[in-house]
């Protein structure tokens, strides 16, 4: 790997002899951290941060630019640094924190970016990497964004997917929910969007090795739920299908992934709008 072409996914190795590398900065996104912190790590919690907008009642969705540069530059992160995002790393859920602020900034048109593999579970498991109390705080700076559009589903991109079929749509959810047999709170209704296949997250990270999936076995999955071209990920608020995103988009190398960060919350929040596997 090099400074100027980082690779989405790194492991605990390769950062902890990064560390004093200029222009690195490890962004934790944990919610809340425990245990400690990586040296060096600046802290934003996911949750309470402001990474995920509420606009007009539907929740999860991609904040303002304006606002995401000021909250980026005032964690201290500039145009030049290369952000390491740190998770819990228990589960394919944990990874979301990284995953789907990796996504936000890649939407910024930030490709200085990657997220540490199995998150902090993978870096303290190793009782060779050093961990500190308290996380580091960086002066303020100014990020500028330069928003890139191909890396989002709205939902009129997914109202045609769903018209036409010709756009794959992957649901990312659990096969209960994907199957009308439970529903999480954030969707109004039980089911999936017509059509969808089912590519469950949790697939393609392993709790317990603490690591995702290579791009060939994540490949193959793909290739399974018949994921085609340009296929679009989706969960109940745009988190979980931020993990398949990235595992379809980064490691798979497929081209043309979006996410639907609206997803089954703006969805079914309209009645009027079909679904598979729900309600009669």
């Amino acid at each position: 790997m090099t400074s100027d072409f980082p690779r989405p996914l790194v492991d605990s190795a390769w950062l902890n002899g990064a560390l004093s590398r200029p222009n690195l900065v490890i962004l934790d996104v944990r919610t809340p951290p425990s245990g400690g912190f990586i040296p060096g790590s600046i802290h934003s919690d996911y949750a309470k941060a402001g990474w995920r907008a509420t606009v007009d009642g539907v929740p999860g969705l991609l904040p303002d630019t304006a606002f995401l540069e000021a909250l980026i530059g005032g964690l201290g992160i500039g145009n030049a640094d290369h952000v390491v995002l740190v998770a819990s790393g228990h589960s394919a859920s944990d990874m979301g924190n990284a995953t789907r602020v990796y996504w936000t900034f890649k939407t910024l048109g930030h490709d200085r970016v990657s997220v540490l593999d199995g998150g902090f579970a993978a870096w303290s498991a190793d009782p060779a990497n050093a961990v500190v109390q308290t996380a580091a705080s960086r002066p303020a700076t100014s990020f500028t964004a330069a928003p890139r559009d191909g890396l989002r589903a709205t939902l009129p991109d997914v109202e045609a997917a769903v018209a036409d079929g010709a756009a794959p749509l992957l649901d990312a959810r659990s096969a209960e929910q994907f199957e009308g047999k439970a529903k999480s709170p954030q969707a109004r209704a039980a089911g999936t969007l017509p059509g969808a296949a089912l590519f469950d997250s949790s697939t393609i990270y392993s709790a317990a090795d603490k690591r995702f999936l290579d791009g060939e076995a994540v490949k193959a999955l793909a290739d399974r739920a018949g994921a085609g071209n340009a296929p679009t990920t989706f969960c109940n608020t745009g988190h979980l299908a931020s993990v398949s995103w990235f595992a379809l988009s980064e490691l798979a190398g497929i081209d043309g992934v979006k996410l639907y960060d609206g997803s089954m919350s703006e969805w079914t929040a309209d009645p009027a709008r079909p679904l598979k596997n729900g309600p009669a």
